[in-house]
């Protein structure tokens, strides 16, 4: 069932691809919290499809 979160996720996963598709040279910080640990999982998702 498609429900908020897949959404939101979906919705994450169109700005990584069009910030890269927009942008030459992108960089993501990583602080090895919770918010950079969903960012890597998001951008792993947008580019590698995992």
């Amino acid at each position: 069932m498609y429900d908020h979160l897949d959404e939101l996720e979906a919705q994450s996963i169109y700005i990584f691809r069009e910030a890269y598709r927009k942008f030459e040279n992108l960089a993501m910080l990583y602080s090895i919290g919770k918010d950079s640990t969903t960012m890597i999982h998001l951008a792993r998702k947008a580019f590698f499809g995992k």
